[in-house]
């Protein structure tokens, strides 16, 4: 009499309440800087996005992301987002990249099938990547009888990873991201398209080259003195909106090979706390501005002393106010370049009505 052998039943798939969500930051920070074309501070819209992702997967799925893990290599990315994302939950991996593949990917696929094999209690894998490399450990995600979810932005995301995974599974990156934010950056690349457009106009007419290096760089010094408040206009009365100054206008190439820095149209700031930020940083500009040539100061030093002053608020919060200071035409930021990486440093303009009413002039010049 033969046994048969006999295996005992599968376990029913319980849904789980938890994911695990792997980040392939570098991939998402060069995105938005290479198709928006280079806008400030891109990491600021990537660590947007996160928030975003964080607080979506809660509020619409219903699950709580118990690992979140980042990927790159930190090294290059300006400014060091890997406070931010500690403060958000978020372990960052720093994985040293070459000039010909992204590392990260290899790192993110053994901590996912590490999670798999180790957290059966985890029942959805979430990556916020789309390269076609990710095809096959999706797949065995989902043999596994694993959710899997990719968030991406639709020109970077592979169509035959889509095609393998099914739009139903696919979040839109640009539906994450505040609106107001999205419409910054395609405002900013909107400009960058139609400023490129005229040049290649101005260079097909034979016009691009004509004046000289010195020419150009006496023209935009011209611009950046006709943008500096004079002393005239910081000595006026404090309850009214200066009107801005006559100057001499560039020319059309000038404008497009040298496009000025101007700070936002001008809005009254009328949140306390966003007062209050624009008082410390007069304090910190009266303070340190003065030992530059132009007065301004590093932003990521400012807003390492700004947790001081605000400490009830998180890392994220206090980098929006900075973000809607420069929104409401109070401050501007600008990068620099610098070893070994570029910073951004914040400058003040002195005839937006709160700066006059807390601090009445810019601090002296050396």
């Amino acid at each position: 009499m033969s046994t048969l052998t006999t295996f005992p039943p599968a376990s029913p798939v319980v849904a789980s309440p938890y994911a695990a969500v792997f980040i392939d930051f570098e991939n998402v920070y060069y995105f938005l800087k290479n198709h928006y074309l280079d806008p400030q501070d891109p990491h600021d819209y990537a660590l947007d996005l996160v928030r975003a992702l964080r607080d979506a997967l809660k509020r619409e799925y219903s699950l709580d992301p118990l690992v979140l893990n980042a990927y790159a290599d930190f090294d290059k990315i300006p400014t060091g987002p890997q406070g931010p994302l500690y403060l958000m939950g978020v372990s960052t991996r720093n994985v040293l990249g070459t000039d010909h593949k992204n590392a990260a990917d290899m790192q993110l696929c053994i901590d996912a099938l590490e999670v798999l094999y180790t957290r059966p209690a985890i029942g959805t894998f979430v990556l916020v990547a789309g390269d076609r490399d990710y095809i096959p450990v999706l797949q065995h995600l989902r043999r596994q009888a694993r959710q899997v979810k990719v968030v991406g932005f639709r020109e970077s995301i592979s169509g035959d990873l889509l095609q393998m995974l099914g739009q139903e599974h696919f979040i839109d990156a640009r539906e994450l991201l505040p609106a107001e934010r999205l419409q910054m950056l395609e405002d900013h690349r909107t400009s960058r398209l139609r400023q490129g457009e005229a040049i290649r106009r101005l260079r097909e007419q034979g016009m691009v080259g004509v004046q000289s290096a010195a020419a150009r760089q006496a023209a935009q010094d011209a611009v950046s003195l006709a943008a500096t408040p004079s002393a005239a206009a910081t000595e006026e009365s404090a309850g009214s909106v200066p009107a801005p100054r006559p100057a001499a206008r560039p020319s059309m190439l000038e404008q497009l090979l040298e496009p000025p820095a101007t700070f936002a149209p001008i809005r009254r700031i009328t949140r306390s706390d966003e007062r209050r930020c624009l008082e410390f940083l007069l304090e910190q500009m009266q303070r340190f501005g003065s030992q530059q040539a132009t007065p301004e100061i590093w932003a990521s030093p400012f807003l390492r002393r700004l947790t001081d002053v605000l400490p009830e608020l998180p890392d994220w919060e206090r980098r929006q106010l900075l973000s809607h200071l420069r929104d409401a035409g109070a401050v501007r930021l600008e990068k620099r370049e610098g070893e070994p990486h570029p910073f951004s440093v914040i400058l003040v303009n002195y005839q937006h009505p709160d700066v006059r009413e807390l601090n009445p002039g810019p601090p002296e010049e050396k």
